[in-house]
């Protein structure tokens, strides 16, 4: 079958097999690898991508269910060089440690931020509960998200 998507700005129309995950459809057919496989039950949160503006599992979405669908990735969060704010909170406040998970918790909070631009502590465990991480505690995590919402709003 053939999908037809935008993904990071970019329109994208391929042939695929009808049982390809959207996760192998980005890292293995477009080659953006920002995106992890880490469970692949949709436990993880490794695989978080924007699919029509809300954060999905993208091992447990079908890549022809995004058929029509907006993508956004890791990649395309960043403009060349430049980090996006969440990215760079992330960075500055040590909560990116293996960096495995990260990818995953940016998406899940672009998605948080842009439902909520002031999110309570709670309202951030909240909204990351879907993504973990073997390396921190989550504060750092919590941190950076804090940190985010205040320069997003700041620049909005």
């Amino acid at each position: 079958m053939k999908i037809q998507c935008t993904v990071n700005g970019q329109h994208i129309e391929r042939a695929i097999e009808s049982d390809l995950r959207l996760l192998d459809f980005i890292r293995e057919v477009l080659h953006l690898t920002g995106t992890k496989e880490g469970c692949g039950e949709g436990e993880c949160g490794a695989c978080t991508v924007l699919m029509d503006g809300k954060a999905v599992h993208s091992c447990l979405v079908l890549a022809m269910q995004a058929d029509g669908a907006n993508i956004i990735t890791i990649e395309g969060l960043s403009e060349g060089h430049a980090l996006h704010p969440i990215q760079q909170a992330f960075v500055e406040t040590g909560a990116v440690q293996c960096g495995f998970c990260t990818p995953g918790f940016i998406m899940a909070t672009y998605a948080l931020l842009q439902d909520n631009a002031d999110p309570s502590e709670e309202e951030i465990l909240s909204g990351l509960e879907g993504n973990l991480c073997r390396c921190t505690g989550y504060s750092k995590i919590v941190e950076a998200v804090k940190l985010a919402a205040i320069r997003l709003r700041d620049s909005g």
